[in-house]
């Protein structure tokens, strides 16, 4: 689970920290001149830091690690550049019918996840005026939420492989804590609060696991083929989402806009539950212990250790073990 999903608290958290400061370096000033100080300064630190980590890219990351990660890149390295093919895996990957509703699904429910993002500070102000830091903190509460959904979803989908009920579950949770947030945001502030952590537990929690799924669908294709289709779907439909959602805010009002947004979640939750499945790398993962369970006297030559799958390997080590002073 680790290979895939890692990389997910590291971008919610530059989402948490996107949504604290902005609101506290560039406060709501009448002054102009002023407001565009701030800005400028708000600039030159997001430059600085990004400048930082260009730095530690060129000088500290490896080009990739010394063993592969997952099953994927272990058969990946055994074919040689000539013979890889991009293009053809793209094509391979959108002849998948499961792997293309799971872009579709994956891109609805992110899709919702940044347009709620965007909209947040219009969306507080609207129901809560002069609560522009309050805002920034309620994003905050929704990424930090996330990061905890999304550990707690990793940790139970690496111990039981239900990745389709997962999966499921989790949508329909995040369909749910959208329609609470979109009910209760006129509410008290500190209702807001604790209804947009619940919405982030579980629309921020699906971030990893959409990456899984694929990297279950799609075995045994890249998962930087998969993950890449996935992102490129969510920022489709995150586009989309903001500017309708925007324009439904400004013609009715936000719970029109909450509603909307509500649909399209109802929506990816219907083609989950009906049409995903097919788990090509776990069914692979059971057939190799399956053959190891069924033959007691193995060849400790024959063994083969499915690279970046801990359990299964010190499984292995103990047989060896036993093979050879049995």
């Amino acid at each position: 689970m680790v290979h895939i999903s890692d990389n997910r608290p590291g971008h919610s958290l530059g989402c948490a920290i996107g949504f604290l400061l902005p609101p506290i370096l560039v406060p709501n000033v009448e002054d102009m001149d002023e407001l565009a100080n701030h800005i400028r300064t708000m600039f030159y630190i997001t430059a600085g830091v990004a400048t930082f980590l260009f730095i530690l890219v060129i000088f500290v990351f490896q080009e990739r690690p010394e063993l592969p990660p997952t099953q994927a890149q272990a058969t990946a390295r055994t074919i040689t550049p000539e013979e890889y093919s991009y293009t053809a895996s793209i094509l391979r990957l959108l002849r998948n019918k499961p792997f293309v509703l799971l872009i579709i699904t994956y891109g609805l429910n992110v899709g919702c996840y940044y347009a709620v993002g965007t909209l947040l500070n219009r969306m507080i102000i609207r129901y809560h005026p002069g609560e522009e830091v309050n805002a920034g903190r309620i994003g905050l509460t929704i990424v930090i939420a996330g990061m905890v959904g999304s550990l707690i979803c990793g940790i139970w989908l690496d111990r039981t492989k239900t990745y389709k009920q997962t999966t499921l579950a989790v949508y329909v949770m995040t369909l749910v804590g959208m329609i609470v947030y979109a009910a209760t945001i006129n509410q008290h502030i500190w209702v807001v609060f604790i209804t947009a952590g619940s919405l982030g537990f579980f629309m921020t929690g699906y971030l990893p696991l959409g990456f899984e799924f694929a990297a279950e669908l799609t075995y045994p294709e890249s998962e930087g083929t998969s993950s890449g289709l996935l992102n490129c779907s969510a920022q489709v439909f995150g586009i989309i989402f903001t500017i309708c959602q925007g324009k439904i805010i400004d013609k009715f009002d936000t719970l029109a806009g909450n509603i909307f947004l509500c649909v399209f979640l109802l929506i990816g939750s219907i083609i989950t539950a009906k049409e995903l499945r097919t788990h090509k790398r776990n069914k692979k993962r059971n057939r190799i212990v399956e053959n190891h369970h069924q033959n007691d006297s193995v060849n400790p030559g024959s063994l083969q250790i499915p690279v970046g799958e801990p359990k299964l390997i010190l499984k292995n080590m103990v047989k060896l073990a036993q093979i050879k002073f049995a």
